[in-house]
């Protein structure tokens, strides 16, 4: 199908996207894997689409024992990112890995994904075993919200209408700690089935599923 009739903007900035998402039904967009999908179908017709793919929210780095995401970073850039590559963030890139096609990996980010809320994606499940937090932002300032608080339910989250996540933040896991994620995709689709994350850490261990 064709998306209903939409107008465009892009965002030279944070503050000037939170702007733009004044608008009543106004909807950002970055590498459009999810949302353009549903316009097609006319599920979701926003009035302006927000183009935020050129904002500096695109990063992955370790500071403060914690590991940051940029919310813009892209499923291929963290399978080459040298941060996760020690056995306690190794879910990261086992679930960035199977993401999609190569077309989706290039596209697709880690902020689109958990603001999309699909029940079946990969890597909230990840990040919620790993204990993440994001860092909303709107015309009246910064909150903090932990993962488990911000994903309501299917495709429903914590984000207002004027709100943009700018960081996801990991606590590094204990040394010693170990972390994987393995699921069962539909053939067709790519989409997990069943996905399972798991946290091993020397006292205690954490699992979180997605797709059931």
């Amino acid at each position: 199908m064709i998306p209903a009739p939409v107008r465009y903007a892009r965002a030279s900035d944070v503050e000037h996207a939170l702007e733009l998402l004044a608008e009543p039904d106004a909807k950002a967009i970055a590498g459009g894997q999810s949302l353009i999908s549903v316009m097609k179908l006319r599920i979701s017709r926003p009035s302006l689409v927000v183009d935020i793919s050129r904002l500096e929210l695109r990063d992955v780095e370790i500071r403060d024992d914690e590991l940051h995401l940029g919310p813009l970073t892209t499923w291929g850039e963290l399978l080459e990112a040298p941060e996760l590559r020690r056995p306690a963030l190794a879910a990261i890139a086992e679930c960035a890995s199977g993401i999609g096609d190569l077309e989706v990996r290039n596209r697709g980010t880690v902020g689109g994904s958990l603001a999309h809320a699909d029940p079946a994606s990969d890597m909230p499940a990840v990040l919620l075993a790993l204990g993440a937090t994001l860092q909303l932002r709107s015309p009246r300032g910064e909150r903090i919200v932990p993962l488990t608080d911000f994903l309501l339910g299917p495709f429903t989250t914590a984000l207002g209408g004027q709100e943009l996540i700018t960081d996801v933040a990991v606590p590094l896991p204990a040394p010693g700690s170990g972390s994987a994620y393995v699921s069962v995709e539909h053939p067709a689709s790519g989409f997990a089935l069943a996905g399972a994350a798991a946290l091993i850490e020397p006292t205690k261990r954490t699992v979180a599923v997605t797709g059931v």
